[in-house]
């Protein structure tokens, strides 16, 4: 769920999804609004047609007639007297516009009498109608479930003879009556709709990006593979389109560099054998032991050389191996074989012969500056991590990161049986890199040197078990190191 949350599509899916809930909650409360204005409006609008029909009863029936008539309009809801002044004073008249203009387009054209008409809402506590009883104000009060909010209207109609007809009511904010069946099905419709739409939408975007993820992961282990296949909107497919020109540039670029070291190692090697030949022809021996040993010297530092741009830019294909197999198989092709401390069983993807390479490099080294060393690998989160110490003097901590350098030697010396050419951890590092991880050296407290190889788990080939991992009980030839 948290991954899910955090991806593109997640995050992209909810935040429409509230949107859309913000969205009906607005739509809503206006929509409640506007019902509670339409049913006030049809109140006061009726309130208004039996105060015209009253008026024009009471102006066309004799005067004897007028209090039957009166006890007849009323009701618990409407009241209407008739009064020598009106109820309504002139200051107060206020937002009945609509209202009179129905009372006189009821009344006819004739009518020109003045009407009065006040409305406001009332304030305060809000008890039930006056002119209900006891029983219907309970009832009133129950089905309005106690939220009473009322608007009170008065209308004052001036008659022929010099009387006001006076008509008051009071209509509340009617109850919120709402469906919670049919709620809840829209909602839950909409969402699963809405969901499944945006879903599809989101695949078509974020499949092509983690297919160009996963590529990115491969090429930079050096692995071979198809160029991705552009799909998805043009955005996405631009972007794929121009990692498969990088994609292109990289290994071209890597390809022009091994063929340049190939033919500078081969033109290299012509002179070389030539002067070893003219050296031969030397008669004093010690020019020529000291001829023959510079030549001897060139010879190895061009094949360490073009060892080490193998080693970086290897075409070899990946392979799954099981980390404890490969350690044990390394170890023994090792003069003196190092102490394998047991660990996890886990399964990783490498190129085997450059892996091995680099491994059996960090062994020797430790083992030729640190009279032995102890291997041992444990997985750290998604992370393999193999650890090779030693119990050597170590190094200085300024000088950790330069003994990766090409040709960089701690020892002095010009012996190569002691300080090497300098390519062994250069060699390690380049393969190690181009699988995705790395190898750091730090200085152990209790003294010595670790070197700690992490590399990333391919995590689908442990799942897949170790009798699906090839590459760990089969010895490879090695190459020269």
């Amino acid at each position: 769920m948290r991954s899910f949350i955090l991806s593109l599509r997640g995050q992209l899916i909810l935040l429409l999804l509230g949107v859309l809930l913000a969205a009906q909650i607005v739509s809503l409360f206006f929509f409640v609004d506007e019902r509670s204005l339409a049913v006030r409006a049809a109140l006061g609008f009726e309130a208004a047609g039996r105060a015209a029909s009253v008026a024009r009863l009471l102006e066309e029936a004799p005067n004897e007639l007028h209090a039957s008539i009166l006890r007849a309009a009323n009701s618990p809801l409407v009241r209407f007297d008739v009064t020598e002044t009106p109820r309504i004073l002139g200051v107060n008249h206020s937002d009945g516009g609509p209202v009179e203009d129905r009372i006189r387009r009821l009344l006819g054209d004739q009518f020109t009498r003045e009407i009065r008409v006040d409305v406001h809402e009332v304030e305060g506590t809000i008890l039930p109608l006056p002119h209900l009883s006891p029983d219907m104000a309970e009832m009133h009060v129950a089905m309005m479930r106690g939220d009473l909010s009322a608007i009170e209207m008065s209308v004052s109609i001036a008659l022929s003879g010099g009387d006001w007809l006076n008509v008051e009511t009071r209509f509340e904010r009617p109850p919120l009556q709402w469906a919670w069946g049919s709620t809840l099905t829209f909602v839950v419709t909409a969402s699963v709709l809405l969901a499944a739409g945006f879903w599809f939408l989101m695949a078509r975007i974020t499949g092509p990006l983690r297919r160009l993820s996963v590529a990115s992961e491969r090429l930079g282990r050096g692995e071979d593979m198809e160029p991705v296949k552009p799909t998805g909107p043009t955005e996405v497919r631009d972007l794929t389109a121009a990692f498969a020109i990088m994609q292109r540039r990289l290994t071209r670029f890597v390809e022009d560099r091994t063929r340049m070291l190939a033919a500078i190692g081969h033109d290299l090697r012509s002179p070389l054998t030539a002067l070893r030949v003219r050296t031969e022809m030397v008669d004093d021996a010690e020019t020529r032991y000291a001829l023959t040993s510079s030549i001897e010297e060139m010879q190895g530092m061009l094949d360490a050389t073009l060892s080490y741009a193998r080693g970086v830019s290897a075409s070899e294909p990946s392979e799954r191996v099981l980390v404890g197999q490969l350690l044990s198989d390394i170890n023994q092709t090792i003069t003196t074989p190092a102490t394998l401390v047991p660990g996890p069983e886990v399964a990783v993807s490498v190129r085997p012969f450059a892996f091995r390479r680099a491994v059996r490099n960090l062994i020797e080294n430790a083992q030729r500056y640190g009279a032995n060393a102890r291997v041992s690998h444990d997985v750290e989160g998604d992370v393999l991590a193999i650890r090779i110490a030693d119990n050597g003097p170590g190094i200085p901590d300024n000088l950790l990161e330069d003994v990766f350098a090409p040709f960089h030697r701690l020892e002095q010396s010009r012996s190569l049986d002691t300080g090497g050419h300098g390519l062994g951890l250069s060699i390690a590092r380049g393969i190690l890199r181009a699988h995705g991880g790395d190898v750091v050296l730090s200085n152990s407290p209790e003294g010595g040197l670790i070197a700690t190889i992490t590399l990333p788990i391919d995590t689908a080939a442990s799942a897949n078990g170790p009798e699906n991992a090839p590459g760990g009980t089969h010895p490879h030839p090695e190459i020269e190191h």
